[in-house]
Formats: structure tokens, C-alpha cells, sequence
């Protein structure tokens, strides 16, 4: 008898023990069903999607908290305190040789298989193959990448409780318009942990707007047709401002006399006034002439820690599709390194780091000195780089633009 109550007692600790997750979890779907029927729906009525669509898609929709980055849906945004994105952590782990070994054989190959639809890409878009070929590579591995994720959970959740909530909602939106217009059956619209679609990684809202039928069936597949995403990539790239005839960037020796606290795009001037000033490109070869009175813009991905570049304005564009200096960087480079695989002559120190979190609180501290860091957002973007070799100089110390 008293092993019989013995046992019923355990039982009845266990049970209470799974009770109070379970709750939470209800308790958590049941504001996110709230959440669904409030903001969501409405906005969706409002761009055109149908009862229909909304009953179907959103009926039983729970969150997915397995994600990352997420966080408490009833306190305020904050950015996550963990750097989740390779293209935001210190540079050197993201240009390892074994990145680009790969890549560069595959995208030999797919330049020969595609030569002449990247041609005709080129003569209506004004984007290079070569760099066409290298953002497929980076988003989807040529559209090998397996994306495991339920785009439109994805995007509903972030919306719901992760960082940048209006923006999600916004594509979460664009995603159920995506399926109104039956673009795709919900069961194939999958997406990054990011919500990114297809082997060309757009949000939904891109989608909708750049995505283009280049191979004339009727339909944008940027999911299994290599025309549809090649020539989407490249419609992505025109419409945010390619300017043909111009590179991305070239690697260059930066004199000491030239501050890492000069990078970014609000301080640029002709390539030949860089010249001027000591500049040189990378391997001793000449800076294009067509490029000499053009504006180009130092860029130090990693400060005096690694390699420098002279960017040109399509470096910027290459940014619309990425924000990270690292992602626009490695299109670029490897973009390059189809034609001559060869790595940067300037190598990538190690650098010290620190968690996203760690990163906003020093953003946070140079705010209150009265410096423009880009934003409190953890990412050390060349706003927050020059600053920090302005205080850096300002301490009468070298200025690296990294981190101490």
C-alpha cells in the first residue's frame, strides 16, 4: 500500500512538473492566435489577401520558438545579445580559404554550363555574371542548400516576438500574398531561420516586387528555375542602383598616413585623389583608368587588422542584398576568384571579439559621447569601426578601428 502511494505521489510530481511548461506554451499560443487576429489579418485584408487564404493559412499556426534570436513577445524589441549571423562576427572566420575552394570550381563549371543566359542577364540587367554566380553561391550553394524551415511560421513568429517586429509583419504580409497569387503551394515555400526565400534567399516583399519570370513558363520560380533566379538576382541588383561598367572594389595598401577613421561611404572622393595620396592596389597592378575620376570609398572590414579595399559604388549595391560589409566583401571576392583564384596579399589578424550584447553596450557608451555609431544595434558596422579610432586616436594611441 505504501509503495502504491509512493508511486501515485511521483506520478503526481511528475505530471505537475510537465503542467507548468504546457501552460506556458498555451498560455504563448494563445497570444500568439491573438497576435495573428489583431495585426496580421488585418493588415493581410488590407493588401488584397482573401478570408479564404487567411482561414486556411492561419488556422492552428503556432510559433515556432526554436528559433533564434527571439524574445519575451510582451517586452520591448532588443536586438539578441548573441551574433547568430556569420556576416556580423569578426571577419577572418568568414574568408577562410576552404570557403571559396569550393565554391570557385562549382561556379567555373556553372559559368560554362550558363554562359550564354548570364550573357543575356548581363545585356538586360547591366550586372556581371561573375557576380550573379557569386551571390547564388553565397545564399544557396548554387541552389544546393537545403532550406528546412516553414517560411510563413517563420516570418509570423519573428513578427510576433523577435527583433525588428513590424518589419516581420510586414513580410509575413507579403508572404500570404506570395500564396493568395499562388506563386507556390504552402508546403514548398520554405525559408532560411531568417525567412528568406528560394535559392536566391529574397524576403517575400522582394519577391513580390523583383522577382522575374526570365524564362517565360509564366511563373517566378525562384525555387527550381536557374533562369528565374539568376535573373531575379540581377533585377534585385539594377533596381537598387548597379552602375554598369564598374567593378565592385580592388584590394589596396593603405599608407599609414591615411586613417582607418576616413572608411565608409560618406567620405569618399575620386579614385585617382587616393592615388594621390599613397594609395596603391594590391600585386602592383594599376587602379582601371575609367575608374581614376569615379568616386571610391575606403573600406576595412576588420580596421588596420586585415585587408583594405578602395569600393566602388556597386559595393553599396552588393550591401542592399546583405547590410554586412563581410557578406558584400565575399560576393566581390569571389566574383574575382572565377577568373584569377587568388586569396587577399593582406592577411586577417586575429581580432579580438566580443557577444553582440557586449558590442551594444559599447555602441550604447559611444552614443553618450556624442558619436554617430550607426545605431545600438551589437553589429560592428564602419561607422562604429571609425569611431572606435577616433577614440582611439583621441588617446593618443594608434588607431586600429577594432575592438581592444
Amino acid at each position: 500500500m505504501r509503495r502504491a502511494l509512493t508511486r501515485l505521489a511521483l506520478a503526481m510530481l511528475l505530471v505537475a512538473a510537465g503542467a507548468a511548461p504546457l501552460a506556458a506554451q498555451q498560455d504563448l499560443n494563445a497570444k500568439f492566435g491573438a497576435f495573428l487576429e489583431t495585426t496580421i489579418k488585418p493588415a493581410a485584408r488590407k493588401a488584397g489577401v482573401p478570408e479564404a487564404v487567411l482561414t486556411r493559412e492561419l488556422h492552428r499556426l503556432t510559433p515556432d520558438t526554436r528559433l533564434p534570436g527571439l524574445g519575451d513577445p510582451d517586452g520591448p524589441e532588443r536586438p539578441a545579445a548573441v551574433n547568430y549571423q556569420a556576416e556580423f562576427r569578426a571577419p577572418a572566420g568568414y574568408f577562410k580559404a576552404s570557403a571559396f575552394k569550393a565554391h570557385v570550381a562549382r561556379g567555373r563549371k556553372l559559368a560554362k554550363t550558363h554562359a550564354s543566359l548570364l550573357l543575356r542577364i548581363e545585356r538586360r540587367y547591366g550586372v556581371p555574371g561573375r557576380i550573379v554566380l557569386a551571390i547564388w553561391a553565397r545564399e544557396s550553394g548554387y541552389g544546393a542548400a537545403r532550406i528546412p524551415h516553414d517560411a510563413l511560421r517563420t516570418l509570423a513568429t519573428r513578427a510576433f516576438m523577435g527583433d525588428r517586429r513590424d518589419y516581420f509583419a510586414g513580410e509575413t504580409v507579403a508572404a500570404l500574398q506570395i500564396l493568395a497569387e499562388g506563386h507556390i503551394s504552402r508546403q514548398r515555400l520554405r525559408s532560411s531561420w531568417g525567412g528568406a526565400l528560394g535559392q536566391p534567399q529574397f524576403m517575400p516583399s522582394s519577391y513580390l516586387r523583383l522577382a522575374v519570370d526570365f524564362d517565360g513558363d509564366g511563373s517566378r520560380d525562384i525555387w527550381r528555375s536557374v533562369p528565374d533566379t539568376l535573373a531575379s538576382i540581377a533585377n534585385y541588383l539594377a533596381w537598387h542602383g548597379w552602375v554598369k561598367g564598374r567593378d565592385w572594389g580592388y584590394e589596396a595598401v593603405i599608407p599609414d598616413s591615411v586613417s582607418c577613421t576616413r572608411e565608409g561611404p560618406d567620405q569618399g572622393q575620386p579614385v585617382s585623389a587616393w592615388v594621390a595620396e599613397g594609395v596603391r592596389r594590391a600585386r602592383s597592378r594599376p587602379f582601371p583608368k575609367h575608374e581614376l575620376p569615379q568616386p571610391g570609398f575606403l573600406l576595412m572590414p576588420a580596421g588596420r587588422l586585415g585587408p583594405a579595399f578602395i569600393a566602388t559604388d556597386n559595393f553599396y549595391v552588393l550591401k542592399a542584398y546583405n547590410e554586412s560589409d563581410a557578406y558584400a566583401l565575399f560576393v566581390g571576392h569571389l566574383a574575382d576568384r572565377y577568373g584569377m583564384d587568388t586569396g587577399f596579399i593582406q592577411s586577417w589578424k586575429k581580432a579580438p571579439t566580443r557577444t553582440r550584447g557586449a558590442v551594444r553596450d559599447l555602441q550604447l557608451k559611444l552614443e553618450k559621447k556624442g558619436h554617430d555609431v550607426g545605431g545600438a544595434d551589437g553589429l560592428i558596422g564602419f561607422k562604429t569601426r571609425r569611431t572606435l579610432g577616433l577614440e582611439q586616436e583621441r588617446a593618443g594611441r594608434p588607431a586600429t578601428c577594432w575592438l581592444e
